[in-house]
């Protein structure tokens, strides 16, 4: 059975039964975790170690663990900061700034690959122009150049660690001023204007990127329907324009930025038609048979094969882990991270 085209999430932190029917359908590629999913550390793992077990290839299990108010599972992993602050550090020292990077990459995906988790949506490279206060500082830097390279860098020591990154939100939520969880999220600029926005994707899409989720924005300069709605987004600029072969993943399409198009099963569809890969769909779960019944005999076995490539690679169990010099290393490296806001603000 391959993986499918649906991502869902679960209620507590256990599969209720009709949740493990759910993830038996071969249109089911994988789950999102949440806070409500994590309780402990040993609850954790037996809850991945339980998704993973329900068939084969094992469906891919995903978390939102950025950082800063971003960050799913806090005691005992540790408590990462968002990452506006290593673009803090690159202003002031590039070079220890870079190492950072890497540091943060690695120690954020060595925890979360300890506990079996396959991937974190991360890292946000919407520029952070003071716009979207829904980004805020979940993005790294104002100048596109520096999105890049620290997000090169963040990359690199997550594939270290065994982890695919996810480069969001496609191609950039940093100029729409409404937040597309709630409300209908437009940027009217040109696509002449977004030529910044769009140098991050070019430059992790060189060094081969293996996911992009696509945000739920309209730029109605460009094109008239959300950019995860849109094939002149996704196939002429992503596939087509930046030479993306990596796994194209939606923003969750219960989402009020998505429903401009009408009920979730319409948007699901018109995703997938549009060439995502992977539909997010949570917080929703009465409207998973719903999807699951207007997606019956759906098949993409190109979309089938960049999935499988997201899986986690390798691990280190938990106690192992913390007790390494790597551990510690990268630790020591982002730690003063997290003391700056204060720092900051005393100063």
């Amino acid at each position: 059975m391959s993986l499918g085209p649906l991502m869902i999430d679960l209620r507590g932190t256990a599969v209720a039964p009709d949740e493990r029917e759910w993830l038996r359908s071969p249109l089911v590629g994988g789950v999102i975790l949440f806070t409500r999913n994590f309780a402990s550390l040993e609850q954790l793992e037996a809850l991945v170690e339980e998704i993973h077990a329900v068939r084969q290839p094992p469906l891919l299990v995903t978390v939102d663990h950025e950082g800063g108010r971003v960050q799913r599972f806090r005691e005992p992993f540790f408590r990462l900061p968002p990452l506006r602050l290593l673009g803090h550090l690159y202003d002031e020292n590039p070079s220890a700034a870079l190492q950072t990077a890497a540091a943060f990459g690695w120690l954020m995906a060595a925890e979360l690959r300890a506990v079996g988790v396959d991937m974190s949506f991360t890292p946000c490279v919407d520029l952070d122009l003071g716009l979207a206060e829904v980004i805020g500082d979940r993005a790294l830097h104002v100048d596109a150049k520096a999105v890049a390279t620290l997000a090169r860098r963040f990359a690199a020591g997550a594939k270290r660690a065994g982890m695919a990154v996810t480069a969001k939100h496609f191609p950039t939520h940093a100029g729409a001023r409404s937040d597309s969880h709630t409300e209908f999220a437009v940027d009217r600029r040109s696509y002449d204007e977004l030529v910044d926005d769009l140098l991050p994707y070019r430059e992790l899409i060189a060094n081969g990127l293996p996911a992009v989720m696509i945000a739920h924005v309209s730029f109605p300069a460009v094109d008239s329907t959300p950019a995860s709605l849109s094939r002149w987004w996704i196939q002429e600029q992503l596939r087509g324009e930046l030479g993306f072969a990596g796994a194209v993943i939606t923003d969750d399409v219960s989402m009020v930025g998505a429903a401009v198009v009408g009920p979730v099963e319409e948007r699901v569809r018109l995703a997938l038609d549009a060439g995502c890969d992977l539909v997010l769909l949570c917080n929703a779960p009465e409207q998973v048979p719903i999807v699951l019944e207007s997606l019956h005999g759906y098949v993409n076995p190109s979309a089938q094969l960049r999935l499988t490539r997201l899986h986690g690679r390798g691990s280190v169990p938990w106690e192992s882990l913390h007790a390494s010099a790597e551990w510690q290393k990268a630790r020591a490296l982002v730690a003063p991270l997290c003391a700056r806001p204060k720092l900051e603000l005393e100063g």
